[in-house]
C-alpha cells in the first residue's frame, strides 16, 4: 500500500476499497455476512488481511477497528467494530475465532 496520511477511518476505508476491498460485512450469529451479496462466511471461510485501529482523540468511545477480510470464494471487503467500551460483543467474538490473520 502506498504511503499516505493513515490517521482516520475515512481515509484508510477508501485506500483498502482501492485494493478491491469493495464490500462491506456484518456478523450475524456465528456468521459473517456479505451486505454486497447477502452471502454467509464461517470463520474457517475468512481471512483476515490487516487490520487497523483507531484511537479517539477526546471520547474513548470514538475508537475503532476496521478489518480488510478476504472471503474463501474471493469476496474481499471490510468488517468495521468498536473499541472498548462501544464494541459489539458478537463481532469480538467471531473474530477471536478467525484462525488466519496477518498484520
Amino acid at each position: 500500500m502506498e504511503k499516505t496520511n493513515m490517521d482516520s477511518l475515512v481515509t484508510v476505508l477508501a485506500e483498502v476499497e482501492k485494493l478491491g476491498f469493495q464490500s462491506q460485512f456484518e456478523i450475524n450469529g456465528k456468521n459473517l455476512v456479505s451486505l454486497k451479496t447477502g452471502k454467509h462466511f464461517l470463520s474457517s471461510e475468512v481471512k483476515i488481511a490487516h487490520y487497523y485501529r483507531f484511537e479517539g482523540e477526546s471520547n474513548p468511545d470514538d475508537s475503532s477497528i476496521m478489518y480488510a477480510i478476504e472471503c474463501s470464494d474471493g469476496e474481499k471487503g471490510t468488517l468495521i467494530n468498536g473499541y472498548g467500551p462501544s464494541a459489539s460483543l458478537e463481532t469480538a467474538d467471531f473474530i477471536t475465532t478467525v484462525e488466519n490473520i496477518e498484520k
